[in-house]
């Protein structure tokens, strides 16, 4: 089916733009891999042809691919220092021909375990390489969206950039750029408003994940770092994109002592929003620059500078919306006429300078000043009068529409403005020896928030306000906040990789402690962790990993934002000072198993993991916004176990399938009430404390699988499809504001395919780019993409109303349907 697929489109791209563009000559490609006699990848072994210039070296996995004119015979050389060299002489007399190679050691003495050691996976970080996935199909245009794919990795909104690790919240994932911690705006409640992320996917050189039980250099927050490293460009190099979502531009260039990059991006999404079941005049627009550039001081020392200026509008004027929802035989519309506008504004600004100097070679010494800064506003005013019905099974569409079960109106209300500003100072260092790589780091940070919160929602229902009282016209919910918070706060940490061997295999320990204070709370922790990693010398190639450690949620803004109610039932946001940092002991135990199959590399990743956590502050989430208590009131626990598999499915392209279960389960302090049991005159019989214990926190997704597959014509490479697939068990959810019924539903299971297929003109292999117009340009990529091929009318919210006889109803906020986009690369000289 995926074949079938990527074909047609591979046919209609070739046909309707590049039909001409048949090479200049007949060529024959050859490919294959390079392995030892432990049947092991060789990286950077040479391979070329000889008497010619044609030449490349393989890649970690010992992959290689050449391309040359048709000959009656020539001549492939593999070497490679420690291995004797091996010829291989061709007739080519078709265009592909796949040869793979064992190469015999030259010399007893090299120790290649060590090699192998050194690209094993010692900790729970793992690392890929971002530019692999340019053509991914991405319809929120955001990094993250290829996060999602990951093992322990869950998100269930394609138009945010936020994510879910191991069942924790957004808000406890680390995200760090050249060392430097990130943050996102504060007021975002929708996936509609949200932009564009910080990341720059065509800035980026190098990705570190790792989804729990991480070092003691990353900071204090308890799921997941996100560790991105951005380009120092050796050559000129520039890039463009265009797409119906959006567009993007980037350079490079190096001139002696001085590299500059420069991104910019624009998206707007008001093609996939027109899909949504409420329909009116979407206008986003989001816009940002980021520039990053160094200069070599002396051989020693660097001078680094990382810019970001980002503004995200969104407007918007709903004017109907439309929702069926229910079961066959109790089928249900939601039908709603809106007046009204909702326009918001949010512009950051970020800056981070650094001072790099090495006075000796195994000695790095950094220290780095940044601020970040974001104002932004949220206004809208929305008055809908909804009618909900039946609908009939019937085929005769005009005979569908059942019973009115309700009628209303309710007025939404927002005047939020939010000004924050975070500024650090941090040292760092690095020192290494034969066999420890000693890491210290300190930090000293200022943060000043302001916010100005005003928003109300009232809602009648059969001509009766709610919620409903005799006396008095009542909001159904309010919310007011007029606070200010400055606070200092300082951080430092220090750790070791010890690395060590036997008869038995290879060791690295890695020990840490880190520290935190914030004065706000006048709170101090201590956060110990340590990892140990062993790779057995086996004659199956396997690893092994053991992490541990204390990890705390140091509370930011809106952990600390306490509600308290008047009398009068309106909700006002005080800042508690006596919160105390979520606390949770990690264990991680994980695996590796590195095998061929079909004579490509395979990696199969298991790791199980168990996280106890105390001192917890409940959230409730509303599309991508989440609420917390306020206060330290709950116990959780979560554990599960993630499966990987890893590899080139197809020779010399990355693709994993990943498996997930897990459970996470949390008990709120002081939860219980009062049961009581009435006769038929409703006088009360009986009456009982009920506590309801623990029950799913709202990120459990007990199963969850997704895929990443990229896949090309065997006889023509320059045609790719690139495949993302993803089911995962839905979210708890329950009734807003109370937690009597606290995630005593859930949500359907999120299922999404994402499918593209793309065509690559790449200079001296097609005629296309040899025109005079075109002296300028290395390579045109063009992409065919289909969002939400399957049209799955996934879930992201509710919308509760009620209907005549009393009864709450959760109305589903669908998310996008199917969807096509184009989009067109082009990569300069």
């Amino acid at each position: 089916m995926i074949r079938w697929l990527f074909t047609v489109i591979a046919l209609c791209t070739s046909v309707a733009l590049f039909g001409n563009s048949l090479p200049d000559e007949e060529k024959f490609r050859v490919y294959g891999y390079v392995i030892d006699t432990s049947n092991r990848g060789i990286e950077m072994a040479n391979v070329y042809f000889e008497g010619t210039q044609i030449g490349t070296s393989t890649n970690p996995n010992g992959y290689y691919e050449l391309s040359a004119s048709t000959t009656d015979s020539i001549v492939i050389v593999y070497s490679m220092v420690g291995y004797k060299t091996m010829k291989y002489t061709l007739h080519p007399k078709q265009a592909v021909i796949q040869i793979s190679v064992e190469l015999q050691s030259s010399s007893h003495e090299i120790q290649d375990l060590e090699v192998v050691a050194q690209r094993r996976q010692t900790s729970t970080m793992t690392y890929i390489d971002p530019s692999k996935y340019r053509q991914m199909p991405n319809p929120s245009g955001n990094f993250e969206s290829l996060l999602i794919t990951f093992a322990g990795v869950t998100a269930n909104n394609e138009l945010s950039s936020q994510y879910n690790v191991r069942g924790g919240s957004y808000d406890e994932n680390l995200v760090y750029v050249n060392g430097i911690e990130i943050y996102r705006p504060l007021l975002i409640r929708s996936g509609q408003q949200e932009g564009l992320s910080f990341i720059n996917q065509d800035m980026v050189e190098k990705v570190g994940f790792s989804s729990g039980a991480f070092n003691a250099e990353y900071g204090d927050k308890m799921s997941s770092v996100l560790d991105i490293t951005y380009k120092k460009p050796q050559t000129t190099e520039t890039s463009a994109s265009v797409s119906l979502l959006g567009a993007t531009a980037y350079m490079g260039s190096t001139h002696k002592r001085f590299t500059q990059l420069h991104g910019i991006r624009y998206k707007t999404s008001s093609y996939l929003l027109g899909t949504l079941d409420t329909q009116g005049e979407y206008k986003p627009s989001f816009i940002d620059y980021q520039g990053y550039f160094t200069y070599q001081l002396t051989e020693k020392s660097e001078l680094t500078l990382l810019t970001n200026l980002s503004q995200n509008l969104f407007n918007f004027v709903p004017e109907t919306r439309s929702t069926n929802f229910g079961t066959y035989f109790m089928g249900r519309n939601f039908t709603v006429f809106f007046e009204g506008q909702e326009q918001d504004i949010f512009r950051t600004g970020f800056g981070a300078l650094s001072y790099h100097y090495r006075p000796q070679q195994n000695v790095r010494l950094s220290l780095m000043a940044s601020a970040f800064r974001t104002n932004e506003s949220e206004n809208f005013d929305i008055l809908g009068e909804y009618i909900l019905s039946e609908v009939k099974m019937d085929l005769n569409e005009s005979n569908r529409e059942g019973a009115t079960l309700g009628i209303g109106k309710y007025h939404e209300h927002a005047r939020n403005q939010l000004h924050a500003t975070v500024a650090d100072l941090t040292h760092s260092g690095e020192f290494t020896s034969l066999n420890h790589k000693l890491k210290w780091g300190v930090t000293l940070k200022h943060e000043i928030i302001s916010d100005q919160i005003n928003e109300w929602e009232w809602r009648d229902s059969a001509g009766y306000s709610l919620p409903y009282n005799n006396q008095q016209v009542n909001l159904y919910y309010t919310m007011k906040s007029e606070n200010t918070l400055r606070s200092w706060r300082s951080t430092a940490y220090i750790q070791d990789t010890w690395k060590w061997r036997d008869n038995s295999g290879s060791y690295t320990f890695t020990g840490g402690l880190r520290s935190h204070y914030w004065t706000f709370n006048k709170e101090f922790i201590m956060s110990p962790r340590a990892s140990i990693a062993y790779v057995p010398y086996w004659k199956k190639d396997f690893s092994f990993r053991f992490a541990t450690g204390l990890y705390y949620q140091a509370p930011f803004y809106k952990e600390i934002r306490d509600t308290l109610n008047d009398a009068s039932g309106n909700v006002h946001i005080g800042l508690n000072n006596h919160i105390q940092s979520q606390r949770s002991v990690q264990f991680v135990l994980g695996g590796d198993h590195y095998f061929r199959a079909f004579g490509r590399p395979f990696k199969f990743t298991t790791e199980a993991y168990l996280k106890l956590a105390d001192r917890v502050s409940i959230y409730d989430i509303e599309n991508v916004q989440i609420t917390y208590s306020g206060e330290n009131n709950a116990k959780a626990y979560t554990a599960g176990i993630d499966f990987k598999l890893f590899g080139e499915l197809v020779p010399g392209t990355d693709s994993w399938i990943n498996f997930s279960l897990m459970n996470s389960k949390e008990d709120i302090i002081g939860d219980s009430y009062t049961k009581h049991t009435y006769d038929d005159q409703r006088n009360i019989i009986s009456t009982e404390e009920v506590s309801p214990g623990w029950v799913s926190r709202p990120n459990e997704q007990r199963y969850a699988f997704s895929m990443m597959f990229q896949d090309y014509l065997p006889n023509n490479p320059d045609y790719k499809v690139q495949l993302k697939f993803i089911y995962s068990d839905g979210m708890p959810f329950g009734p807003p504001r109370t937690n009597l019924y606290r995630g005593a539903f859930r949500s359907p299971a999120y299922k999404r395919v994402d499918l593209g297929g793309s065509r690559v003109l790449v200079r001296g292999n097609n005629k296309f780019l040899n025109k005079n117009w075109l002296s300028g340009v290395e390579s045109i990529w063009l992409n065919l993409e289909v969002l939400n091929l399957m049209d799955f009318k996934n879930v992201n919210s509710y919308y509760w109303v009620t209907d005549i006889y009393g009864q709450q109803l959760a109305v589903p906020n669908y998310l996008t349907s199917r969807q096509f986009n184009i989009r067109l690369i082009v990569d300069f000289k």
